[in-house]
């Protein structure tokens, strides 16, 4: 058993609506062994390596229910069992993941296995142990078979161990965990921003920061003033407020003195240390004083330590957010009780049996461990780990109260006097925190300080959260919420608009068209797209930025009040979205391109895949009713409202679905041309005449038209007024400026040129069909080419597309030639356009697209129209507007023209198509299949 190949998806895919992993995997022999067969032993050993396997319900969705699947008849196979133990490794190191799902990939022993991740290493891990584990306990007559490097050494409990405690380095701890839970249960999205506890909440201008439990609304001052000891110390103790004696000293022999001063017992402490750190309490010798002044020299950046009073009483975490107190837990050291039978190693292994305990933050409590300070304290006390104590007698293993050391919290909040909620607010306050915490002394915290006594011990800035909303006794608070509170009141936004926008064709126009609408409505606009990442029109990143990478960066950035996500088949099918949902999702058309890549062989393969974006909508999703594969995702769609577009006034199901008050956009024939018109619960709206959109030449280049109707459908779903969407679209034009190797128009040469990055048999149909609608006076000459990862039989379609249409072909190859030979494209080209009729001293062979643009150049002549299908854009057009011409032509204006005929609606489906008509309109019913896990 094998991994061939592996995706990790970071946000939405054809999958799971969240990140998943794929793993395609090859098992081999094994394909002929599933579990039942392997043997009971077998079955055993893995429920005894993973315990937690015997809550899986799988199909039967009940606890035991993967169980059976393993002992029933065969079994079942060991891509479902490595599913599962995936899964549950994960959860061992605490995380809560449940999602998975195993299908053949058509190929005898091929599986994609797919499992829910948190943390992408950990979820990559997780996958590498469980391979590994299901491997080591084959039976030796199978490990004999097995074509795997199987490891001798392999300790099923140790590498469980390490992977736990290198899983919770990954993943968020306790206190950033729970932050980004309570924003996740307030619908606010967020973002990973490193490796470690820095996450962003919110996007693109609503967003705020954290970093475990400093906000980007805490105040750096404060942070210093707190990380100060001497300082916190002194403001405190200058409001009145209670705090023990303290002294700074930089020196061994001050300490001792300073000691001796303030009198024993003492606290020995670095001046900037946190959590704990090189701190040494109830100190009542010279010796004892001396050694703690050592131990915090380790812990310090700075040369100071503080030596002050030992305040006796119980240690409490008084947590302050927003100046309020939210919680308060009473810390208690890790520590075991006498029964008078048990050596106090065995005690601890007693504790350590709690199912509350686990590794590190892994659960509620943390195993306690025999380790160098607790040893110490055995040492101090005339004890060893063999010691039996007497019954009732508490040890304790640890000086200080973290959880982290086998601590245990319990939860006072409630009972807490008023005079010391005040004291610990007023303490806050002081210090200028937004979020922090107050480590007090008192004997009983349910009694005033002002009667008992008790002392502020230290003030932290990033307060742990864990003893608070998992404590070992008491109540658990909702403090990471009133933090997400704070940081995003109620009724504030955290969400910037997301519009999504994918097809084969024409995504980037569309893009650059609704991004030019919304900046034109004011807007500060973050765009996504094949050219690369805009923010405000200004260009950010180069390069074909659709994939989830490039979503990020837009979120990310705090000036983006409005997003607009091209998004293509690649990103989605290597990495998912890279946000979990949109507002208003369009696809413009699904059509044959890249297929028989990464799975994708058919147009309804990839239908499937471009779907993906019209279900991350939840207001609108906006589609193209002249496009059945665009058609069938509506049922798909769980969103408000349901929108088409449609350059087929006669449209069948548009007309049923604006009668039942659906929204539709139309481009309608009248006396002066052809209206985009909007519908809207039985209103007819007028948007523009086609003629008048710049992008669209007069008219004739109806798939920009449709790119139109698309820009103005979605940003009439935002609530853009139509004024605005009038006067974005006759302001954006397909000069190279705005839409670079989008049908860019040169025409200050005596002939017209026209350059577009068509690259599949759809988009070449769109701009033969553009040439033959144009008014050209002489010939019509095309420098032509396809992608070599294309398959043979799309560019042989591409070829058949354009024969008959031009009359001179310069058939050319991409710089990057994909594993296709040097001219080995361009002759495909040239051999169909043969066969096609089209003479061969029409067509020229020139593989280098620099020489075959200069070629097309020098051989048009005055009122020739000159077609550059170009890969690389920025060269082709610089070679065009650089290229002598000594002569103007007269410039050629182009009337109007209705859109050619439209496929009637009914025959673009199936006669058993069911419809469905609800509120949002009318849309084809989805086909259900049966997929059990």
């Amino acid at each position: 058993m094998k991994i061939i190949s592996t995706n990790v998806f970071v946000g939405p895919n054809v999958w799971a609506s969240f990140p998943v992993i794929r793993h395609v995997i090859d098992l081999g022999f094994l394909e002929n062994w599933p579990s039942a067969k392997i043997g009971p032993d077998y079955i055993d050993h893995l429920v005894e390596a993973l315990p937690g396997l015997e809550e899986h319900g799988c199909s039967y969705r009940e606890p035991g229910g993967f169980i059976r699947r393993l002992r029933e008849d065969e079994g079942t196979w060991l891509g479902h069992v490595l599913e599962h133990c995936a899964l549950e490794i994960q959860g061992v190191a605490g995380t809560d993941v449940s999602f998975g799902r195993t299908r053949s990939t058509g190929e005898p022993g091929h599986y994609n296995m797919v499992y829910q991740y948190r943390q992408r290493d950990v979820g990559l891990a997780a996958g590498e142990l469980a391979i590994r584990l299901l491997m080591h306990l084959l039976p030796q007559s199978l490990k004999d078979q097995a074509d795997y490097k199987f490891d001798p050494d392999f300790d099923w409990e140790d590498e469980l161990r390490t992977f736990v405690l290198r899983a919770q380095r990954k993943e968020f701890g306790p206190s950033t965990g729970s932050l980004v839970k309570a924003a996740e249960e307030r619908d606010i999205p967020w973002i990973r921003l490193n490796e470690h506890s820095l996450v962003q909440f919110g996007h693109g201008k609503y967003q705020k920061r954290i970093q475990a439990t400093i906000t980007s609304e805490t105040k750096h001052i404060a942070v210093e003033i707190s990380c100060d000891k001497e300082d916190t110390h002194n403001l405190l103790n200058d409001l009145g407020l209670p705090v023990p004696l303290q002294r700074m000293v930089y020196s061994e022999r001050e300490a001792i003195r300073a000691a001796r001063s303030i009198g024993h017992p003492v606290v020995v402490k670095p001046l900037d240390a946190n959590h704990g750190r090189g701190v040494s309490i109830n100190l009542n010798t010279d010796e004892e004083v001396a050694a703690g002044f050592e131990e915090a020299k380790l812990h310090s950046k700075s040369r100071a330590i503080l030596v002050e009073s030992f305040v006796t009483g119980f240690d409490h975490r008084m947590l302050v957010v927003n100046n309020k107190l939210e919680a308060v837990a009473k810390r208690v050291p890790g520590h075991v009780i006498g029964d008078g039978k048990n050596t106090i190693a065995g005690l601890v292994d007693i504790v350590n049996e709690d199912p509350r305990r686990g590794i590190g933050h892994e659960k509620v409590l943390t195993h306690l461990e025999l380790d160098t300070q607790a040893n110490r304290l055995l040492a101090e006390a005339g004890h060893d780990a063999e010691t039996v104590l007497p019954k009732g007698e508490v040890f304790f293993l640890r000086s200080t109260a973290n959880l982290s050391t086998g601590g245990t919290a319990i939860d006072m909040t409630d009972v807490v006097h008023p005079d010391n909620r005040d004291m610990a607010e007023r303490a806050i306050k002081a210090v200028g925190l937004d979020v922090g915490g107050v480590d007090f002394l008192i004997d009983d915290i349910t009694k005033s300080y002002k009667e008992i006594g008790g002392a502020i011990v230290e003030v932290n800035a990033a307060p742990g959260f864990r003893m608070h909303v998992a404590p070992s006794e008491g109540q658990p608070r909702d403090v990471s919420g009133r933090v997400i509170d704070m940081l995003f009141p109620v009724g504030e936004e955290s969400r910037i608009p997301i519009a999504a926008i994918t097809g084969t064709n024409g995504k980037t126009t569309t893009a650059r068209m609704l991004g030019h609408i919304m900046k034109t409505s004011g807007k500060v606009v973050g765009m996504t797209s094949t050219d690369g990442v805009y923010v405000d029109g200004k260009l950010s990143v180069k390069g074909d930025m659709t994939g989830p990478k490039s979503a990020q960066i837009v979120l990310r950035d705090p000036s983006v009040d409005f997003a607009v996500m091209e998004t293509a088949r690649g990103g989605l099918v290597r990495a998912g979205l890279g946000y979990n949902r949109s507002d208003v999702a369009a696809c413009l058309n699904v059509s044959a391109d890249h297929l028989g890549l990464g799975g994708i062989d058919t147009v309804e393969d990839l239908a499937v895949v471009k779907r993906v974006v019209v279900e991350s909508a939840t207001d609108t999703a906006v589609l193209n009713a002249d496009d059945i594969n665009c058609l069938k995702m509506a049922d798909y769609a769980d969103v408000e409202t349901i929108f088409y577009v449609t350059t087929n006034p006669a449209h069948t199901l548009v007309k049923e679905h604006i009668k039942a008050g659906g929204k539709a956009i139309v481009l309608e024939s009248g006396m002066n041309g052809d209206m985009l018109t909007i519908y809207d619960h039985g209103l007819h709206m007028p948007v523009l005449w086609s003629h008048l959109i710049p992008a669209a030449l007069e008219g004739k280049a109806m798939f920009n038209v449709q790119n139109a109707m698309f820009a103005a459908a979605m940003a009439y779903s935002f609530g853009v007024d139509l004024d605005n969407i009038r006067h974005g679209l006759r302001t954006f034009d397909t000069s190279y400026f705005q839409a670079p190797g989008r049908m860019n128009v040169y025409d200050e040469y005596p002939f017209k040129v026209i350059l577009d990055y068509a690259h599949n048999p759809a988009a070449i149909g769109a701009m033969t069909g553009l040439s033959d609608q144009l008014d050209v006076k002489n010939r019509r000459i095309v420098v032509a080419a396809m992608p070599g990862d294309r398959r043979d039989e799309d560019i042989i379609d591409s070829a058949r597309i354009l024969a008959g249409h031009f009359d001179h072909y310069i058939c050319k190859a991409d710089d990057r030639r994909r594993g296709r030979g040097p001219d080995e494209v361009p002759q495909m080209i040239k051999a169909e356009l043969m066969r096609q009729g089209v003479a061969e001293s029409a067509i020229s062979v020139i593989p280098d697209e620099v020489e075959a643009v200069d070629t097309g150049l020098e051989m048009a002549e005055p009122g020739d129209l000159l077609v550059i299908l170009g890969d690389d854009s920025a060269r082709c057009w610089k070679q065009i507007i650089y290229h002598n011409a000594d002569e103007a032509g007269d410039e050629t204006h182009a009337t109007t023209t209705t859109p050619a005929t439209a496929i009637e609606f009914e025959e673009m489906f199936e006669t058993q198509q069911k419809l469905v008509r609800d509120e949002r309109g009318v849309r084809l019913a989805r086909e259900v299949s049966e997929d059990a896990d």
